[in-house]
């Protein structure tokens, strides 16, 4: 068998997170310039069934075998072989490695899935269409998290933005013109289930208060959606800084993504917002193409400990 290579790229949170936990609309969105790849290779002079593992980003070198059977990556192996109902595997050499940096909220164990799923059932000459690879990564998604909401593996499976509201189907966007982003990682950690806890509390104190904030970051979401399906993209900027300054009277964000956020902005950004949990992680910033070398270095200087660029690329193809 000739060896077969998969990818997936990473996601994140554009517009819309805490408010969207609250029936409120959001965006996320592909981020391309980062994937996590799988390779399978045979192993013809191996002994039949034997699979090796090499998954360096989590220090990982081992044979299936030798893995508990609820290891993410051994799990999703036995997920596909249930799948494909291939009673046993040919020996073979799986090796994943990721660009994609892990607990920064932006998909790692999605693009795992995606990619996994995706070479291993292509390997095995039961390639799979977009929709069950989406439905396979979710169950690994809910092994690995509990009860994710789907956007990640959507998100990552399709690599298309999609505008989502809790409970209702996900609608991929249309994107009308190129939108550059730069998504800064502030090096400090952050607990997202705690993050949202804390808002939970401070809903369930002052309900009126918070709902009227969730509700202008839904309208924030549902103007973003006019802006990338219709244009002006540059338009997305304003809102995204309104889209900051509510998660800061929310209480989730913190001084270092603040000053990552104005640092941005004066280095010529066209705005930018927190991504994600809050008091740590991410932020995200849209610029003009011409501006992004210059808005890197300024973020950087400030204390950013790494900064991906891409772009969310324009298709008008409705694939969800």
């Amino acid at each position: 068998m000739p060896a077969t290579t998969a990818t997936a790229p990473g996601k994140c949170i554009l517009i819309g997170e805490h408010a969207a936990v609250y029936a409120r609309p959001a965006i996320a969105a592909p981020v391309t310039d980062v994937a996590v790849r799988a390779t399978i290779s045979a192993r013809p002079n191996a002994p039949s069934g034997e699979i090796k593992i090499e998954a360096p980003a989590v220090g990982l070198d081992a044979r299936l075998s030798e893995l508990p059977d609820d290891q993410p990556i051994a799990w999703i192996i036995h997920l596909v072989q249930r799948a494909i109902q291939v009673k046993r595997l040919p020996a073979m050499q799986i090796k994943i490695t990721s660009t994609i940096p892990p607990a920064a909220g932006l998909g790692s164990s999605a693009a795992v899935a995606v990619a996994l799923i995706r070479a291993l059932t292509q390997f095995l000459g039961y390639p799979l269409d977009e929709m069950t690879v989406c439905q396979l990564a979710y169950e690994s998604e809910k092994r690995q998290h509990g009860s994710p909401s789907g956007v990640d593996n959507t998100v990552i499976t399709y690599a298309r933005p999609i505008y989502f509201v809790k409970g209702q189907p996900f609608e991929a966007l249309n994107v009308a013109e190129p939108v550059h982003l730069l998504i800064a990682d502030s090096g400090q950690p952050s607990s997202t289930a705690e993050v949202v806890a804390d808002v939970r509390r401070g809903w369930e104190k002052s309900p009126a208060a918070f709902d009227a904030i969730f509700d202008a970051i839904g309208s924030l979401a549902q103007q973003a959606r006019l802006c990338i399906e219709n244009g002006p993209a540059k338009s997305l900027g304003a809102l995204l800084n309104q889209n900051h300054q509510l998660l800061q009277q929310l209480g989730v964000s913190n001084p270092k993504l603040d000053r990552l956020v104005e640092a941005a902005i004066e280095a010529g950004a066209l705005g930018g917002k927190l991504s994600g949990g809050g008091r740590g992680g991410n932020l995200i910033a849209q610029v003009e193409e011409a501006a992004a070398d210059h808005v890197t270095n300024a973020l950087l200087k400030t204390g950013a400990v790494r900064v991906i660029s891409t772009t969310i690329h324009p298709n008008r193809n409705n694939l969800l």
